[in-house]
């Protein structure tokens, strides 16, 4: 009897205990991120007079010509090499009704460049050994195996894997139409008040077969990466956009990327406008207010995007985030070489790799956003020259911009004979940049 009772003791020390742990952990990720958010963003610390450079003056007449040519409002760009930040600058307008000009600290919407910082969630969940890329996704051994998600006919569901959602061949035919972006209509078949949530659409979906087995074919699905949301949320017990700041982004001094909202009076105070220059006509509101609203402003939920597509960022920032999971050994990456080279099968030329848009099999990747007034490029270039640019403005030849700017930028990067040695990532204000730099 006294051994039984020393064990109930003892487990329930260890339980005790245990609860006390988890309770500390989470204050000090609360501290952590309090602490954090104090942080000076390292785009507030830029800005367009900071420097002048002949050697990069190429760039400045580019993205000149390239904002005349195309009728752009505004754009920001910036450029790694050998892992250091070497330039960042704005052009034209953020707000053409304001007359403000661009500067490197503005956050403009990446659209679904947005799913490259899923797949870093996802996979630093892998090597944290809380997740497996070939973990069933629904049914009783899923991990979305909540109630609300076992009501499918379709027993193919249950063959669903981490894998396919992150590949795009999870089954659903993208041509078919995104349901994503048709959440005002689930809403009403589903018979709930709009917006409809993840959760809802998800139910939704999973009352409609497959268009083919998982596994067997690519279709390029949004909504398979808000499903990877879904299940950042439930392994972790946080907000998508939570674990990914403290996991991914503040421990690489990344402090001022979020999740985006839908309308222009919700914007973050240096965030863009947003101008749609291609003349969609006005649609109605994702939130079921019966109102006409442009597709940029209230036409897309950005909250639900998400996952897929919802995050802001400014462009120094994001390229802070680039040079993490490059691979190359000029900064340490937050991913290992093995998860690396899972995402991006860089021997292959492929469109398919994971998070990334595309490759070119010699060491190029991509990855490319689009939105109703926004334009998002990224380059992970084989000559360790990485770049992002991001546009406040779509046009009725927004299907050229990503290829064009593909253009401008490698003939610009071709005339660049000797690179800077400085280190913009390192810069603090106040000082001349040859003298905050100096040591470092």
């Amino acid at each position: 009897m006294k051994i039984k009772i020393l064990i109930t003791l003892s487990l329930f020390l260890l339980f005790f205990l245990g609860e006390i742990a988890m309770t500390f952990s989470f204050e000090q990720k609360k501290k952590e991120k309090i602490d954090k958010d104090n942080a000076i963003p390292l785009s507030y610390r830029l800005s367009n007079g900071m420097e002048e450079n002949n050697e990069l003056s190429v760039f400045d007449s580019s993205m000149n010509d390239f904002l005349q040519k195309f009728d752009i409002v505004g754009a920001s760009v910036a450029v790694t090499n050998g892992g250091k930040l070497v330039y960042s600058k704005g052009f034209g307008l953020a707000d053409d009704s304001t007359g403000q000009e661009v500067e490197p600290k503005n956050l403009f919407r990446i659209a679904s460049v947005s799913k490259l910082i899923t797949a870093v969630a996802i996979m630093k969940l892998v090597e944290d050994d809380k997740l497996r890329v070939d973990q069933k996704v629904f049914g009783k051994d899923g991990i979305l195996n909540d109630p609300q998600y076992r009501n499918y006919k379709d027993l193919r569901y249950e063959e669903i894997t981490v894998s396919h959602l992150l590949s795009h061949t999870a089954g659903w035919n993208g041509k078919k139409g995104d349901p994503i972006f048709n959440s005002l209509y689930i809403a009403r078949k589903m018979k709930v008040q709009p917006p409809a949530t993840m959760p809802v659409i998800l139910e939704y979906i999973l009352g409609k077969s497959l268009d083919w087995d998982p596994g067997k074919k690519y279709s390029y699905s949004n909504l398979g990466f808000c499903i990877l949301g879904e299940i950042i949320e439930k392994i972790t017990g946080m907000e998508y956009e939570d674990y990914v700041q403290f996991a991914i982004l503040h421990p690489l001094g990344i402090y001022d990327m979020h999740i985006g909202k839908s309308y222009y009076d919700e914007k973050l105070a240096n965030e863009v406008r947003y101008h749609n220059l291609d003349r969609i006509p006005k649609v109605w509101a994702y939130d079921g207010s019966e109102t006409l609203v442009s597709p940029e402003y209230g036409g897309n939920n950005m909250e639900l995007l998400g996952a897929a597509g919802g995050w802001v960022a400014s462009a120094p920032e994001l390229a802070k985030l680039m040079v993490s999971i490059d691979g190359f050994s000029s900064r340490p990456d937050i991913l290992s070489n093995e998860s690396i080279a899972y995402m991006t099968n860089s021997n292959t030329f492929s469109r398919k790799l994971i998070g990334w848009r595309g490759g070119d099999g010699y060491g190029n990747w991509w990855r490319t956003g689009t939105l109703a007034g926004t334009i998002a490029l990224i380059m992970r270039n084989s000559k360790e020259t990485n770049w992002v640019i991001l546009l406040n403005t779509t046009t009725r030849k927004r299907k050229r911009l990503h290829n064009e700017l593909s253009r401008v930028m490698f003939k610009a990067l071709y005339q660049v004979k000797e690179w800077p040695t400085h280190d913009l990532f390192y810069y603090e204000p106040g000082a001349s940049l040859q003298e905050s730099l100096a040591s470092k």
